[in-house]
């Protein structure tokens, strides 16, 4: 069993990674950025490391840095949480060449799935649905123009080793084409350092639904239900359900076993997700798979009753599954709101400060994710997201009434934040009756077609 985890991470996934570990008897060691100093996760752990100044470049996302602080104190894993270095397949094989367990997959599988075309080919190979597009990297406007002729308009052209919604931009006809691929092109190089494209066709407002998976070391995979990530702006997630409005049992088990069948395709192992669009027609489509933990794990977590981050741990030990699928059951309804830093009237510009006052609410059915405190500055180098926001009831309308009346307790001074904005998404007539898609957010905010 891992005796001593460093967590390559920061804020509330560091913080919750730390919890999980106490409650399974494992010592713990954070890292942190010397803006990161009076950092919760910090203060929380066994140890703490300093691996760099504040910018993520030199600290977070510096694999030298964080191999020798695991090395010196003696830790014999590494959780890489989410974000930062969680999908680098580099970064994982350095980690198996110093004899370091990765909670994680194996940096080959990794590998195998960072580049989204590469993917989506593994996935069509093993039966799995996939949106029809091109096979091959794609480069320049012209061989894209040529692709997008043979899918069909409307199309996404989309950076193969992209995320988090860069290098992304659709094309609804010829004459738009040449501006959109360049435009992406140009995105994902300054985004990812690499200019390999794809293009595939542009299903209209669908469901962006997922499929928590886990997958042991000797073969065996289950899925743990879908959440819906629909709610979205600018491909950025803001809210989370689980389980899925309108996905019948029927539908569930359908792309369950979809699910793990893209697991087992490219020999899995850990938790990970496979996300799918739902098109209105009840057809889905593989999309891509993300090899790490989700932000959004807990309301999986929630329904499932499932703790995933020690199921993380227990598998990378060596460890078979605690579960096998028969024993997973969808219980109630979950919802999760992400809480930023950010101000939704100033075209959401991220809002960096000193919080001079804090209350989040509690009570039966509601959980914080959160590693900010009163007298915490929320710092201008990472991420916006300072908490999230949980709550689990037995169906979906308590579960909404219950999040309408948590968001309206929170009270957050000295920064801007988006609870306001949330609080709207959760009162709309669209959210309230389910009928929600990716470009909810455009319309809700005038900017979709309203179609």
């Amino acid at each position: 069993m891992i005796k001593k985890v460093l967590i390559a991470n920061r804020g509330e996934i560091a913080v919750r990674i730390i919890r999980a570990c106490r409650e399974m008897g494992i010592e713990t060691v954070a890292v942190y950025s010397e803006a990161d100093r009076e950092a919760l996760h910090t203060q929380l752990a066994d140890e703490a490391i300093c691996i760099g100044p504040a910018p993520s470049s030199q600290s977070y996302l510096s694999m030298e840095n964080i191999i020798s602080a695991t090395i010196v104190s003696g830790a014999d894993a590494v959780h890489p949480g989410f974000g930062f270095l969680s999908e680098n397949s580099r970064f994982a094989e350095l980690c198996e060449q110093c004899h370091i367990t990765f909670i994680g997959p194996p940096s080959h599988v990794i590998a195998s799935l960072g580049n989204k075309q590469a993917a989506k080919n593994t996935m069509a190979a093993a039966g799995v649905p996939v949106i029809p597009g091109s096979e091959k990297a794609i480069y320049t406007a012209e061989a894209g123009f040529e692709e997008a002729e043979k899918i069909g308009y409307p199309v996404i052209i989309k950076a193969a080793l992209g995320g988090g919604g860069k290098g992304m931009r659709t094309a609804d006809s010829p004459d738009d084409f040449a501006e959109s691929f360049h435009t992406a092109q140009k995105e994902a190089q300054m985004a990812f350092g690499d200019n390999t494209m794809y293009v595939e066709h542009f299903v209209r407002k669908p469901r962006h639904i997922e499929f928590q998976i886990l997958a042991d070391q000797k073969g065996n995979v289950i899925h743990l239900g879908e959440r819906d990530c629909s709610v979205q702006r600018n491909h950025q997630k803001m809210i989370e359900e689980s389980p899925c409005e309108i996905i019948s049992d029927k539908l569930r088990k359908k792309m369950g076993e979809a699910a793990v069948k893209a697991a087992k395709a490219c020999g899995y192992v850990n938790a990970g997700t496979i996300e799918f669009l739902l098109d209105r027609d009840g057809s889905f489509y593989f999309m891509e798979m993300n090899t790490r933990i989700q932000v959004e794990h807990p309301v999986t977590e929630w329904v499932t009753g499932v703790d995933l981050v020690k199921e993380q741990i227990r598998i990378a030990s060596g460890q078979p599954l605690s579960y096998r699928q028969k024993d997973i059951h969808i219980t109630g309804h979950a919802i999760e709101c992400r809480i930023n830093a950010e101000n939704p009237e100033k075209g959401f510009r991220p809002s960096p400060g000193t919080i001079t006052d804090m209350y989040f609410p509690g009570g039966k059915g509601i959980r914080i994710d959160s590693a900010v405190y009163s007298g915490y500055t929320v710092q201008p180098y990472y991420d916006s997201m300072i908490a999230k926001l949980i709550v689990w009831a037995k169906n979906r309308d308590e579960a909404i009434r219950k999040m309408q009346s948590a968001l309206g307790e929170i009270i957050i001074e000295g920064i801007d934040t988006n609870v306001d904005y949330q609080y709207e998404i959760l009162n709309h007539p669209d959210f309230l009756t389910g009928n929600t898609d990716v470009e909810f957010i455009e319309r809700m905010e005038g900017r979709g077609n309203g179609a």
